[in-house]
């Protein structure tokens, strides 16, 4: 008895190990799989018993007749739902596969820490072997979040095609489908078809666009409506959920012959993960399911912003090289003028200019080309308007007003462009004045809040000093003033008071001005002393004023480069006044009898002031290379028409 206590277990040998692993499999598949036994055991009994013995008094063409009966109803029935899922559940899907985009990393600029991310997550697709033999885990989702048309699609492509494997374009809205447990199977198809070529290719890429259309939080207005008719519909977070359970997918065979074995029992090796990586894309990422934001799905959340000021010219320059230009156009320029711009909007921009240049009989494009096309880009298809003497003049100087007091007052700004036309995106003007930013602005010190409100105040300035009268298009002009100067004494504290109207703000009725006490004569004092302001540098400056309306009247629409010069001749003409009037008491002359001294400047009413005109030269620029803008190339801010200070436009019939 002690010698069988002391006696050691002997060592199992692999055969042992084998017999009982394979009797273990037999048995599990016989307490698993017992109904599937009885059942072939039925068919098998009946075939013996009852077909076998009729098979020699039966014909060939017998038996082929009804078997080709039982064939066509059999696929009859399935070829009915087969249809209605064909039509039912295809969504927006395209199937690109290695090598069919040709776009690379190489295409791809503007964005150096975009692209950076991009060639990591690659690489890790790459070697995905090597990097699990690390420890580490495979990225399984990538979410591309930016304003439209920074190339989230466009870098989604490159990345397949730099990894060379297939790339499905989807539309996540398509899988919003009409009836309930469409999407999920049109989810689940998806992945499948994905992972089976992952399979193939060692790895694949799927992109959803717009993937908010079915990534929307569960918490919001999708959980209310899901539960009644509208569940009923598709409109339920059944999509959702598929999508959650296939990004991260536990260890389940996808493979249908290790499924056959694995149904037979014959099979229980560990399960391999194919790497499939999901690229999600939207401009609204706050709107997406927390579960679907959470590591293990979405791994990497990257924003998409438009190019900076240092890679602008990058962009600009990468799709200048695909048309024909003239060489002389300044990429610099370009790139002070398109702050803010999108990859697709230069695009846009540039295939805009070429279409300009060619119904203009030119074989190059321009830099005056560019400059059309980026304007109606912004701006809208220019309405010429027919209009009498008396509105040409008064629109002419209540715009050039404006322009004239961003060239003097903001030191930040440049004014870029002025027009006595209407232009479609801008409804309720009948003529405007814009400018751009020299350089990235971010905070506005008091001198530049005071400067916005003299700008703003500078068409009723030019109206009383050149024309003396009182037109009805400054309402959104004082409108705009009025909200800077309210800031300027209740927000900002600039005006030696600490006390903020915000701190009397409610959900209901927001913040008001009046809430601090005299507001309203403090505020018109601020204006009032900005109006008298820009009115005495508009007595100092009358001549540039003078200059540029008058050209405005005759040439409708002025852009950068020809404000400038305008300004700057009649500057030197006042300072060349101002010279020959000191050394007149030398001369003898008594008057300098150039013709151009200014009068009180009144009139009688009717837009017609009495000042001489100043005959302008027309100045004609193609390239946009000039000396005439100091601008720095750090800018970044698109243009703003000056009606909008930080206010609603105005719907006053002209601006």
């Amino acid at each position: 008895m002690s010698a069988k206590i002391n006696e050691k277990p002997r060592k199992r040998s692999d055969l042992d190990k084998s017999i009982d692993l394979g009797l273990d499999q037999f048995g599990r598949f016989v307490k698993l799989r017992w109904i599937w036994l009885l059942l072939a055991s039925i068919v098998l009994w009946y075939l013996i018993s009852n077909i076998v013995p009729l098979v020699g008094s039966i014909s060939a063409g017998s038996v082929l007749f009804y078997v080709f009966q039982i064939m066509f109803a059999f696929l009859f029935g399935i070829m009915q739902f087969v249809a209605i899922f064909w039509f039912l559940g295809r969504p927006r899907l395209y199937w690109v596969m290695p090598g069919e985009t040709g776009v690379t990393f190489d295409y791809y600029t503007g964005n150096p820490e975009v692209l950076e991310a991009a060639r990591r997550t690659v690489a890790l697709l790459r070697g995905v072997k090597e990097f699990e033999e690390m420890g580490g885990t495979p990225v399984r989702g990538m979410l591309l979040s930016g304003p439209p048309g920074t190339g989230k699609s466009y870098l989604a492509q490159c990345m397949s095609t730099e990894a060379g494997v297939p790339f499905a374009y989807a539309s996540a809205a398509s899988f919003r489908a009409m009836f309930i447990g469409m999407d999920i199977l049109m989810i689940r198809n998806l992945y499948n078809k994905a992972r089976r070529l992952a399979r193939e290719y060692g790895g694949c890429v799927i992109f959803m666009d717009e993937i908010d259309a079915i990534g929307g939080s569960r918490g919001g207005n999708n959980s209310a409506l899901g539960g009644g008719m509208m569940g009923m519909l598709g409109a339920g977070t059944g999509g959702l959920n598929q999508l959650l359970m296939e990004m991260d997918p536990p260890n389940i065979e996808t493979g249908w012959f290790k499924k056959v074995l694995r149904t037979l029992g014959l099979s229980h090796g560990r399960v391999q993960k194919q790497p499939v990586l999901t690229i999600g894309a939207t401009n609204i990422p706050e709107s997406l399911d927390a579960a679907l934001l959470r590591p293990g799905r979405f791994d990497r959340l990257i924003k998409v912003a438009p190019p900076t000021d240092k890679y602008r010219p990058e962009v600009i320059e990468f799709y200048l090289r695909k048309i024909k230009y003239d060489p002389g156009v300044s990429i610099a320029a370009l790139s002070q003028r398109m702050v803010n711009y999108t990859p697709v909007a230069i695009k846009h921009v540039i295939n805009e200019a070429v279409i300009i240049a060619h119904f203009g009989g030119r074989e190059v494009v321009t830099y005056r080309d560019l400059v059309e096309a980026q304007d109606v880009h912004e701006f809208g298809l220019r309405q010429l308007a027919e209009l009498t003497p008396i509105e040409r003049r008064r629109l002419a100087y209540h715009e050039a007003g404006h322009a004239v007091a961003c060239y003097y007052l903001m030191d930040r700004y440049f004014p870029a462009f002025v027009t006595l036309h209407k232009h479609g995106d801008l409804e309720g003007a009948a003529a405007f004045a814009a400018w751009r930013q020299k350089e990235t602005i971010i905070t506005n010190s008091k001198e530049d809040v005071l400067a916005r409100i003299q700008v703003s105040v500078a068409s009723r300035a030019a109206e009383e000093l050149f024309l003396n009268v009182n037109l009805n298009g400054v309402t959104g002009d004082f409108a705009s003033a009025t909200q800077l100067a309210a800031a300027y004494v209740g927000a900002y504290g600039m005006d030696g008071t600490l006390t903020s109207y915000l701190a009397f703000a409610n959900g209901l009725t927001g913040a008001s001005p009046m809430s601090l006490p005299k507001m309203a004569d403090r505020v018109e004092a601020v204006l009032q002393s900005q109006f008298r302001a820009v009115k005495r540098l508009f007595q100092e400056h009358s001549e540039a004023v003078i200059a540029v309306a008058e050209a405005l009247i005759e040439r409708d629409e002025l852009v950068a480069e020809e404000i400038k010069q305008l300004i700057d001749e009649a500057d030197a003409r006042r300072v060349a006044k101002q010279v020959l009037s000191d050394f007149e008491p030398l001369l003898g002359a008594g008057s300098n009898g150039n013709g151009y001294v200014l009068s009180n400047g009144r009139s009688n009413g009717n837009g017609t002031s009495g000042v001489p005109l100043i005959d302008t030269a027309r100045l004609n620029f193609e390239t946009g290379e000039s000396n005439l803008f100091p601008f720095s190339s750090e800018v970044d801010s698109t243009i703003q028409p000056y009606q909008n200070l930080d206010g609603p436009m105005g719907d006053e019939p002209y601006m």
